[in-house]
């Protein structure tokens, strides 16, 4: 998830001349935004992968070893 945010805000940087016109009242490089939006993407990645983790944490061994 890191290595992603990390590509991404690489991406932004190099690509934001191509953004410019499409963002209005913003800067392309804007840091509160950035940082915002990189925040929530990794929030949402945490919290994706929390779930199955915690589904997956109350499943018997055995049981899960038998299935099939």
């Amino acid at each position: 998830m890191a290595l992603g945010v990390a590509t991404g805000l690489l991406v932004v940087a190099a690509g934001s001349w191509s953004l410019e016109r499409l963002l209005f009242g913003l800067s392309p490089r804007d840091p509160a935004t950035i940082a915002a939006a990189s925040f929530v993407l990794a929030a949402v990645g945490a919290f994706s992968g929390y779930l199955p983790a915690l589904r997956a944490s109350r499943v018997d061994p055995m049981v899960a070893l038998r299935y099939e």
